[in-house]
């Protein structure tokens, strides 16, 4: 066995244990970490098959971004898991019979599934050896599907713009910033000279 494979049962191993304890830990914040931890092992498992741009976008984007938001969410919120469970037993008929179903799926994929001789002679990876997986990923994107590209970051926008007009709500009593009020502001409007007499307080002139 060489360092390639014995790595990759190292990461493969530690990737299925993270996920099964992923679904399994009670604590939710155990349940992030050992996300994060199947995350970093996926990385790893990327990184062996030459896909570096995946392996740090998952790192960056996944661990970085989605997985430390889980975390911060079921730290900060105070949420009662406890009462979440109370129905776990109403739904456990249903849960079993779709559980078993996944079950045979993946026993009748496992059975059937058998290696062709010929993916061995086959390249894996069609690349220049002057050229990264990065660059050549940058050159496909950019210039074969550029228009998805473009099309896929609208969709994206149109998006962000629907959640943020769905989630905001106009409050009363809550004071907002208008920027067209306050271009239109005068002198005249905004001060307002008042005379105080000598040796006469400011309360006394309001």
């Amino acid at each position: 066995m060489n360092a390639s494979a014995a790595f990759f049962y190292l990461f493969a191993g530690v990737t299925v244990a993270s996920a099964f304890m992923v679904v399994t830990s009670r604590n939710p914040v155990h349940s992030v970490l050992f996300l994060i931890l199947a995350f970093v092992n996926a990385a790893g498992l990327f990184m062996l098959l030459g896909a570096e741009f995946l392996a740090m976008l998952l790192i960056v984007v996944y661990v970085g971004a989605v997985a430390v938001l889980f975390l911060f969410v079921v730290m900060m919120l105070d949420v009662d898991f406890a009462e979440f469970r109370q129905g776990f037993l109403n739904y456990l008929p249903i849960g079993a019979l779709i559980g078993l179903i996944f079950a045979v799926e993946l026993l009748l994929v496992v059975g059937a599934w058998v290696i062709d001789p010929r993916i061995v002679s086959t390249p894996v990876a069609p690349i220049p050896a002057n050229l990264t997986n990065t660059a050549a990923l940058g050159q496909v994107l950019y210039t074969q599907y550029i228009y998805y590209f473009q099309a896929a970051g609208l969709v994206l926008l149109v998006a962000m713009i629907g959640a943020i007009v769905l989630t905001l709500r106009e409050r009363i009593g809550i004071k907002r910033q208008d920027i067209i009020q306050q271009n239109a502001r005068t002198k005249a409007t905004a001060m307002e000279v008042k005379q105080v007499p000598s040796r006469a307080g400011i309360e006394e002139t309001v």
